[in-house]
């Protein structure tokens, strides 16, 4: 197993010899006990990797991906309602429930890889959406960890199946 570790005093992912600047959530870390749905915090811990996905109109697909992925589509969601059966989980446009678009036109979502964090089990409220995800124009993300497209289209060539994200 590799850990690839962000830290959110540094603002910094590391794995191997790769020293990549990172964001973190406009709020800062919070231990993942804290983590509240729309806190703007990034949950400390450490949480594996669970699947890729990827916009196909900007994003060739890796020559190497071993983690399990798929294409994006415009119908895309990810459920961040406490009340939803379905928090904390993909759902499809239109949806009963508030969710997150993630066919995005600022180009954040063009590659996430998913984060285990808040999935097994599901704890309403307790966050939702926590990804590895591309760098903005912005500043700070609403929890996830963001980094250079150009970087994340590379470690995703390098994450295997037991990989995780060491966030402290």
């Amino acid at each position: 197993m590799t850990l690839f570790r962000a830290s959110t005093a540094e603002l910094r992912l590391r794995v191997a010899d790769l020293d990549i600047p990172c964001l973190i959530g406009r709020n800062g870390a919070v231990a993942a006990a804290e983590k509240r749905e729309g806190d703007g915090c990034t949950p400390r811990g450490r949480w594996p990797f669970r699947a890729v996905l990827l916009r196909p109109d900007r994003i060739v697909q890796p020559p190497r991906l071993t983690l399990p992925w798929r294409w994006l589509r415009p119908d895309d969601g990810w459920s961040d309602d406490p009340h939803d059966p379905a928090y904390n989980r993909p759902v499809r446009h239109p949806h009963d429930w508030s969710a997150e678009r993630l066919w995005r036109d600022d180009g954040l979502y063009d590659v996430i890889v998913v984060l285990g964090h808040n999935d097994a089990p599901v704890v309403p409220g307790a966050g939702s959406a926590i990804f590895l995800h591309c760098l903005g124009e912005g500043g700070p993300t609403a929890g996830c960890v963001a980094i250079a497209r150009d970087h994340l289209i590379d470690l995703i060539a390098m994450m295997e199946p037991g990989d995780a994200l060491d966030i402290g």
